[in-house]
């Protein structure tokens, strides 16, 4: 059977809280990890933005665009 890719942009790990700790746990914390981790060697010819919407973006590449969201964030706005 084929190995099958599984990721996740977001990934989370536990929060050790000891016995004695005076703060409540926290949880788990989030972070996000970047595409190019999962693209391996950059194949050729990849779809590109235009040149301003490059820059905008900060990547000409569209397989590299990432878009952060904050993950603690509680949509005050």
């Amino acid at each position: 059977m084929p190995a099958q890719n599984h990721h996740t942009v977001w990934k989370s790990y536990p929060i050790y809280h000891g016995r004695y700790d005076p703060c409540p746990p926290i949880g788990k914390k989030w972070y996000a990890t970047p595409p190019h981790l999962y693209l391996g060697v950059q194949p050729a010819n990849l779809d590109q933005f235009p040149y301003r919407e490059a820059l905008r973006k900060g990547t000409l590449w569209r397989a590299f665009d990432d878009l952060y969201q904050n993950p603690y964030y509680k949509g005050k706005r």
